[in-house]
């Protein structure tokens, strides 16, 4: 579930700036590629570039995507705060889809209030992926393979089973560290094959784990996303001293 992109809003902007013509032009078919051990020990090289024993260490992170949605993730309950236009705020419990939630400072109920979790849930999910998917190389239902690319080296990494849209596949373009400089996506939501965005502006959280920050997508369009204000502790009492800012979460 964390793997669903939805950056149906960013893809538009591409498609505008392509037009109706121009999508066959930037649509490619999914590549061929080989799996097997050579493919799962690239895997296991990228993992290690971007240092995912110091990512499991991070018990607590907090980043703003896209400069719309403020997360604060506490890794270790698997509870998150989502923040976001200047007046909403949410608290959900991230495996059971429950919270509560606030706009104005006023705390909002019943429909209102489940509709407004299941946002910041849907947030979550899209917004956390963008965070570091790398990690995920190997969950459930996914596959490995390498393919020939112009530059660097290409791992693909197809998620076949399981979640919202098995059939997702993305490429990883890697440098000669295995940290991936961009990714190309075949994922059911966008209709142009093979979009490609930059992994780039990368970082060294506190605790040693790496993330990327900036992500120009190609295209007609010129469009970046960027993670700005990104925060990390092994603990959440280390990341946001003071009172548990989920305590409203308690029973």
């Amino acid at each position: 579930m964390l793997r669903r992109l939805i950056i149906a809003g960013i893809v538009m902007l591409v498609l505008v700036g392509a037009g109706a013509g121009g999508l066959a032009l930037v649509s490619d078919p999914r590549p061929e590629g080989t799996p097997g051990p050579e493919a799962d020990a690239l895997a296991r090289q990228m993992l290690a570039a971007v240092d995912v024993d110091a990512w499991d260490a991070t018990g607590a992170v907090a980043w703003t995507f896209a400069g719309r949605n403020a997360h604060l993730w506490d890794r270790t309950r698997h509870l998150g705060r989502v923040r976001w236009g200047g007046d909403t705020e949410v608290l959900v419990d991230l495996g059971k889809v429950q919270g509560r939630a606030w706009v104005d400072g006023a705390e909002v109920t019943g429909r209102k209030a489940q509709k407004l979790v299941e946002q910041a849930h849907a947030a979550w999910i899209n917004d956390s992926f963008w965070l570091n998917p790398v990690v995920k190389a190997f969950d459930d239902g996914t596959t490995r393979s390498l393919v020939d690319v112009e530059q660097g080296r290409g791992l693909m990494v197809a998620y076949d089973a399981g979640g919202l849209t098995p059939g997702d596949a993305y490429l990883w373009i890697l440098d000669d560290d295995a940290r991936p400089t961009a990714w190309r996506m075949w994922v059911s939501i966008i209709p142009i094959g093979g979009l490609e965005n930059s992994w780039e502006g990368w970082i060294t959280l506190p605790t040693g784990a790496q993330v990327a920050t900036q992500h120009h997508i190609k295209g007609p369009g010129d469009v970046t996303l960027a993670l700005t204000d990104v925060r990390a502790a092994a603990t959440l009492a280390e990341l946001e001293p003071g009172p548990d800012p989920f305590a409203p979460l308690s029973p």
